[in-house]
């Protein structure tokens, strides 16, 4: 026996063993599951103002009106960041004991030289009120909460590395780099854990000489830009893993934003994701892996665009709109760590699939600041992210489609992009024929002749 995919077929495609296997890469996913949203909650913003000091001879009148009143929308209301001059506030209450007697308009005001008072109704604190991260300082939240999502990268590592001492080696993977003893070995366990009877031979001569000749060639990140077709795919991919952690962590991280109490609207954030990832199963088995993961898109993309045709008595409306949404992005993230490792051929795809994870958290970490993009227009961020999901919509439809299409294991067997014209990189490269004799694939060998 010689196909990887007939030996896989054999030892069942889930058994107890890949049961088992399933489970412990999930455990990996709960360290961060438990602090990925925490953010939302100790990142909130307050209800705040500028800070009149208590030992002030002031009257509770005179100090309501030490705070400018500001236009915010269609609404007035106290400034965030700036008061009155405290000192000609002083002179003015001596002057004139009654406050709406005097026009303010004419008063120079000053930044917040006492720091801020904020709103305990929802949170007693957070790091916003605790470091007084608003105002001219609010740049500095924005850091903190990209630095946040940089320790959830770090602790994704850490306990990716804790379950690589439970977790066995790739028997494919094994086999292209030659250490095929090692992959027998964990074929024959996987066989054992499945109650399954392996052949005695699994590999005869003529699949190993093939191997130990594919050993040879090192592969680095170098390889992933080193032909067109590759180039492309990569580059395809890691503006789609970044668009997609923008549009996904942004629009979880708007929740407290919503119509509605926060916590029960990050309750429903997180809820979607139950019947998102459910119909991802769903699309990966009953569709072709661009029609998902471009159709997902398309619906997280078209209804962002909507929120702000929604009018401000219907924001519950708007609330429904995020969540289909979130739903969008969810159903996509899904899908496309799945197409990823389907693209990549098995000699780099650890490194493919690690690069657009790396886009991915790279875009985690910008979402942030797309939100406080807001406080220039109220629907600006919820555009950008849909302008931003379209585009990844239509790049992902250049990709092959790799449904009931055989994985490759190497770089000149994957497939080649639509709309693009890749070279081989293989200077003996010629088609594969069938032997009568043996019914066996081989391949016929011809060198190019040189000018």
């Amino acid at each position: 026996m010689q196909d990887y995919d007939e030996i896989t077929a054999l030892l069942r495609e889930w058994g107890p063993y890949q049961k088992i296997l399933f489970f412990v890469l999930s455990l990996t996913v709960f360290p961060n599951g438990f602090c990925g949203m925490s953010i939302v909650f100790v990142g909130d913003i307050p209800e705040h103002r500028c800070f009149v000091p208590e030992n002030l001879n002031l009257s509770e009148a005179w100090r309501n009106r030490t705070i400018p009143l500001v236009l915010e929308g269609d609404k007035l209301q106290y400034s965030k960041c700036r008061r009155y001059r405290v000192d000609v506030i002083m002179n003015l209450s001596e002057t004139f004991p009654d406050p709406d007697s005097f026009n303010m308009s004419d008063v120079e005001q000053e930044p917040c030289l006492d720091g801020w008072e904020y709103s305990k109704d929802q949170y007693i604190s957070t790091i916003v009120s605790e470091w007084d991260l608003v105002c001219s300082n609010d740049w500095k939240g924005l850091f903190s909460m990209s630095v946040f999502f940089m320790g959830v990268l770090v602790g994704s590592f850490t306990s990716g590395q804790l379950s690589d001492r439970f977790i066995p080696e790739s028997p494919r993977w094994l086999l292209l780099k030659g250490r095929v003893q090692e992959a027998e070995a964990i074929f024959r366990h996987i066989a054992k854990r499945n109650g399954v009877t392996p052949p005695e031979v699994l590999f005869n001569d003529l699949k190993l000489e093939d191997m130990k000749a594919s050993s040879k060639q090192p592969y680095a990140f170098i390889h992933l830009v080193k032909t067109r077709n590759i180039r492309t795919i990569v580059i395809i991919n890691l503006l789609v893993w970044m668009i997609l952690a923008i549009g996904y962590f942004g629009l979880s991280l708007s929740t407290p934003n919503l119509h509605g109490d926060g916590y029960l609207n990050c309750f429903f954030s997180g809820a979607i994701e139950v019947p998102a990832h459910v119909a991802a199963w769903f699309f990966l088995q009953r569709f072709p892996r661009k029609i998902s993961l471009s159709g997902t898109l398309l619906l997280g993309g078209i209804v962002l665009f909507f929120i702000q045709l929604i009018p401000s008595s219907l924001s519950a409306l708007a609330t429904v709109l995020v969540m289909i949404g979130k739903f969008g992005a969810t159903s996509s993230f899904s899908i496309v760590y799945v197409y990823t490792a389907e693209l990549f051929p098995t000699t780099v795809r650890n490194m493919g699939v690690g690069l657009s994870s790396m886009a991915c958290r790279l875009g985690g970490i910008i979402s942030p600041y797309i939100f406080y993009l807001g406080i220039h227009h109220e629907f600006l961020p919820f555009i950008l992210i849909g302008g931003l999901t379209l585009l990844s919509t239509i790049l992902i439809l250049f990709l092959p489609e790799t449904l009931n299409v055989p994985i490759p294991d190497t770089i000149d067997q994957m497939q080649k992009m639509k709309g693009f014209k890749c070279r081989s990189t293989d200077r003996y490269h010629s088609p594969v024929n069938r032997s009568e004799a043996t019914g066996e694939n081989y391949m016929m060998v011809s060198k190019k002749e040189e000018n």
